[in-house]
Order: structure tokens, then C-alpha cells, then sequence
């Protein structure tokens, strides 16, 4: 038997205090995040996170990123210099390899999962 897990709304789950954005590099950010599962081996992560406006970098060499933006809004810019601006209700994917760094807008509230490289 596959037992599973139900978080309800994930709109307003309390998701702990706020703390400042090590990577933020404009901007006063703070950030919240709560795990809701993770795999036995630590390869696999699933949770909500949520950042107040600025930018920051991102690095995912060491894992892939799939993100659905739950409210907010935020400009993903590519290492290439190529960026898209994406809102609540989407859903993107950071690829193994990504750097960038985002621009959040408005206070985002996002669910991830992350994924080790090589799984």
C-alpha cells in the first residue's frame, strides 16, 4: 500500500519565521521556508518557500528545481542575459546547471521540489 501525505491549502500554511536572504544582492530580502517531504536517500525535497521583494542569485548545479509560483510575482534572468517574467498559477523548471538570479516584485510564495543531480 502507497500511503501519501495532504498539506491542505498551501496558500496560507504557516510556514515559520522570516530571515534574511543570504544571496539577496538588492533589496532588505527575507525568506521563509518549510520542507513537507523528502526522500529517504535526500535525493528528492518538497516544500514552500517564500521571499519579500528584491534580487538575488541563484546557483542549481547540484540539482534540478521545479517551482509552481502559489502568489507573487517574479523575473527569472538567465545566465545568457535571456529573461521571463512569470506569476501566480505557473509553473517552471530550473534545469540541472542553472544560474541566474531572480527578481521578486511582489512578495512570492512558491512550492519546489528539488532533485539532486544524477537521480
Amino acid at each position: 500500500m502507497i500511503s501519501f501525505e495532504n498539506f491542505g491549502d498551501l496558500h496560507g500554511l504557516d510556514i515559520g519565521a522570516f530571515a534574511p536572504k543570504p544571496t539577496s544582492i538588492e533589496g532588505d530580502q527575507q525568506e521563509a521556508a518549510i520542507v513537507l517531504w523528502s526522500s529517504p536517500d535526500g535525493r528528492m525535497e518538497t516544500g514552500v518557500w517564500e521571499c519579500t521583494p528584491g534580487r538575488f542569485t541563484a546557483d542549481r548545479s547540484d540539482n534540478a528545481e521545479i517551482c509552481h509560483l502559489l502568489s507573487g510575482r517574479v523575473t527569472l534572468h538567465n545566465g545568457d542575459g535571456s529573461a521571463r517574467e512569470i506569476g501566480a498559477g505557473e509553473m517552471f523548471v530550473l534545469p540541472l546547471g542553472w544560474r541566474g538570479e531572480w527578481t521578486i516584485h511582489e512578495q512570492t510564495r512558491k512550492i519546489y521540489t528539488m532533485v539532486a543531480g544524477g537521480v
